[in-house]
């Protein structure tokens, strides 16, 4: 498994996080939230929830996480959810819990059914960091850490457009919607994000979408299964495209986007202008062959190492730097954001440019 250059600081992450959040509940803040921890010991146990293996992002944070942590001298304990999904996950944070971890980074199945693992927590004095997707409905997380998730649904839907222009033409043009899984956190802003670009757009004629199948429970994908993408698309081209031709797909991520690619060529069509997201060697190599048209590089490295950051300022009995706070339904999260960065084939050979292990795929 890769593992990518690191930022040379946590100021370079700070300075990547300066966004202009609006949309998606978020405020800018230029302070912290109340109170640090006192300190813990610094081998102390920290535990590590993810969901499933769904994508190579969850399995290099696995990795990561294992070897960041016990760098900085913990001791990690880092556990997959996978197929046993939000009940997994809620025993696995019980036993961390009952284990004496003095932090806990959840990375959630559903943002929603951890409150009662989430309250332990809390009881217990063990500090809640919430990773990549946050966690909802609860006033019992401290932090929370990921890439700006709006930002990355407006440079999909931007990204959709300006393909289309480029390889199809002058318009109007046939799309189709994908979504994530609505029990992820994230998919919401990746798709009020791209629709805040492209609804204007399906207003006035220029996007067409031949299924109807606009809002996002209509386009959900449950578990960001990609078979369940390729069936949704089957379907659709089979009954609503005849001999017509379809032109893009949104998609929230590079899997999903591999699925729609496999549909449309199974179906006929000619290789549609596609999204993604997380910046898969497969999909490297499809853009590079010109055929998935863009991806979304939200670089695992560098997240992590502004949550084991987190970790070691709390271990310290510091206040972690936060940027902005977000909204997760009842509290106000105090949150570091890293800035999306959209790949093209236009800007792939400079776009991993200090990543090891992808620049030998784009630059070989």
């Amino acid at each position: 498994m890769r593992r990518r250059k690191l930022l040379t600081s946590a100021a370079a992450i700070t300075a990547a996080a300066a966004l202009a959040l609006t949309g998606c509940g978020r405020s800018d803040t230029g302070a912290s939230s109340s109170s640090a921890a006192a300190g813990f010991p610094a081998d102390a146990k920290i535990g590590v929830s993810l969901p499933a293996k769904t994508s190579e992002n969850w399995v290099l944070a696995e990795n990561l996480f294992n070897s960041d942590l016990k760098a900085a001298g913990f001791q990690p304990t880092v556990q997959f959810a996978g197929d046993g999904g939000a009940p997994a996950q809620q025993q696995q944070i019980d036993a961390m819990i009952s284990s004496g971890v003095k932090v806990l980074v959840i990375g959630a199945v559903d943002g929603k059914q951890l409150n009662t693992q989430l309250a332990a927590a809390k009881a217990a004095g063990i500090k809640v960091i919430a990773y990549d997707r946050n966690l909802q409905s609860t006033k019992d997380v401290d932090y929370y850490v990921a890439y700006d998730n709006f930002k990355v649904g407006e440079l999909q839907g931007q990204a959709l457009l300006d393909g289309l222009k480029a390889r199809k033409g002058s318009g109007p043009y046939n799309i189709e919607l994908i979504a994530g899984s609505n029990d992820d956190a994230n998919s919401k802003p990746f798709f009020e994000g791209a629709m805040k670009v492209l609804q204007p757009k399906i207003d006035d004629g220029t996007l067409k979408v031949l299924s109807g199948q606009t809002t996002q429970d209509q386009v959900a994908t449950q578990g960001w299964d990609p078979k369940n993408v390729q069936t949704r698309m089957d379907s659709i081209l089979s009954s609503k495209y005849g001999s017509a031709k379809l032109d893009g797909v949104l998609s929230p991520n590079d899997t999903l986007a591999r699925a729609a690619m496999r549909s449309a060529k199974d179906a006929g069509q000619e290789v549609p202008v596609v999204t993604g997201q997380d910046s898969e060697v497969e999909s490297l190599k499809s853009i590079l062959a010109g055929e998935q048209y863009s991806t979304i590089n939200k670089d695992t490295t560098n997240l992590v190492k502004a949550t084991v950051q987190m970790v070691k300022d709390l271990q310290a009995g510091k206040e972690p730097t936060t940027t902005a706070k977000t909204n997760n339904g009842t509290i106000d999260v105090p949150t570091q954001y890293l800035e999306p960065v959209l790949v093209t084939k236009e800007n792939i050979k400079d776009a991993y440019k200090n990543d090891e292990a992808l620049n030998k795929i784009v630059n070989p």
